[in-house]
């Protein structure tokens, strides 16, 4: 009665329904309840909503690690998945991880001149940043 379908049918509405969904289920797991919102909200395409009733989540979601000009400061957190793995890390300490260690800077020409960056596959700093944010 189930047949499963493959991500890559999917177009990409749907993609972005897939991912919040599974990110949503393994956000359960930690006890955060995942409000997903018509429109993007200060950045945010969904809220998540923690158990202790204090904490409270404005989530991108993405397909892969990035950077963009837009989020910065607005306490946004990114999510995406990488083959079996979630990870939902604050978009402001990647930026200023990328910038102490010198993988990018306010000259880096994606940067500059479209105010994003992003890397399909994380390079090694961007694993190790990432180990701290893998549900």
């Amino acid at each position: 009665m189930f047949t499963p379908i493959p991500y890559g049918r999917l177009n990409s509405r749907q993609k972005e329904n897939y991912n919040f969904h599974k990110v949503a289920a393994r956000m359960a797991d930690f006890g955060f309840n995942c409000l997903r919102l018509t429109d993007d909200w200060q950045g945010a395409d969904f809220i998540a909503c923690h158990v202790d009733g204090q904490t409270f989540l404005k989530v991108q979601l993405k397909g892969r690690l990035c950077l963009d000009k837009k989020y910065i400061g607005k306490e946004i957190h990114i999510a995406f998945l990488r083959g079996v793995d979630c990870f939902i890390y604050p978009h402001d300490e990647l930026l200023a991880t990328a910038l102490s260690n010198g993988a990018m800077n306010a000259e880096s020409e994606r940067w500059r001149d479209h105010g994003q960056r992003h890397w399909p596959q994380p390079p090694a700093w961007g694993m190790a940043f990432l180990a701290n944010y893998k549900l």
